[in-house]
């Protein structure tokens, strides 16, 4: 099974599930947990199903496309549904029977693992899934965000597409997936892991970024003044992704690190008791679909 088809069944599963196929976010995010999709639609008393591919970045952990399994820029497959059925467990193996997974002949193990994102104040109960022996699925259960508590709570199903993908064609090294017959994941992003290597850890201006960093902090705080939430929740992205560029470059020391992590969690509770209040005062739109 190609890369292109993992995506393709974990759509139409989800679709069958009532989520909304989104398209990923388009800024860089560290995660697919940054998709207003799950970090917003987290927020409040509305239901909310939803599916997306998210390409994710994380500038420290490049390594010049000559690791086999260690990228900069890599694939997450994420489901979020809210409130957070039952029976979640049992559709992701369901979803992995899709995929030819059949999880009654495979080592397929829950192990907890709870999660935290200390940039956007939230945290959840959660499991690693391993199959045989691989990490290739998070489940996360909100319990806040951006510092409000989550009710109902949200459940989110996080796919490692590249390791899901490594396992069904039994390859050692990323690059050698096959994205689609004749094209393999090594023809399409080798070269942009090697560059964009070069770049976070060598090239990205130092300065330049202290300085974008505080005009999206400031931009943010106004935007928050005018009750803009969502423009608002794009400079929260910018100010965390310049952050992890920062760090790559290894510009900010230990104690700066603790400082600048609140900086972006202080601007993330402002944009979630905003929208909050925004969906409020439209009368929480999505309840009528109940």
């Amino acid at each position: 099974m190609n890369f292109q088809e993992i995506i393709q069944r974990l759509q139409n599963f989800w679709a069958t599930q009532g989520c909304v196929l989104l398209q990923p976010m388009d800024m860089p995010v560290g995660a697919g947990t940054f998709h207003p999709a799950t970090f917003l639609r987290a927020i409040g008393p509305e239901p909310w199903r939803a599916a997306y591919v998210q390409p994710s970045r994380r500038p420290t952990d490049g390594r010049y496309g000559d690791n086999p399994n260690r990228l900069q820029h890599y694939y997450q497959f994420q489901a979020v549904l809210k409130p957070n059925p039952s029976n979640l467990q049992d559709l992701y193996l369901e979803s992995l029977a899709v995929l030819g997974i059949d999880p009654k002949l495979q080592d397929i193990r829950f192990v907890e693992d709870d999660w935290e994102s200390p940039t956007l104040g939230a945290w959840g109960l959660g499991w690693e899934v391993w199959l045989n022996g691989m990490e290739v699925t998070q489940f996360t259960y909100f319990q806040q965000v951006g510092g409000l508590d989550c009710h109902p709570v949200m459940g989110e199903v996080t796919y490692g597409l590249e390791r899901l993908a490594m396992y069904l064609q039994g390859v050692e090294s990323v690059y050698d997936l096959i994205w689609t017959p004749g094209v393999l994941y090594g023809d399409v992003f080798h070269q942009n892991e090697v560059e964009q290597s070069r770049y976070n850890f060598e090239m990205a201006p130092v300065d330049d970024l202290f300085q974008r960093f505080d005009r999206a902090e400031a931009d943010c705080r106004k935007l928050l003044e005018h009750k803009l939430p969502l423009p608002a929740y794009e400079r929260v992205l910018d100010c965390s992704h310049t952050f992890n560029l920062l760090d790559a470059r290894h510009a900010i020391g230990v104690n700066e690190r603790a400082r600048f992590i609140g900086r972006v969690r202080g601007l993330a509770k402002g944009v979630a008791e905003i929208y909050a209040e925004a969906r409020a005062e439209l009368g929480h739109p999505l309840l009528r679909s109940e």
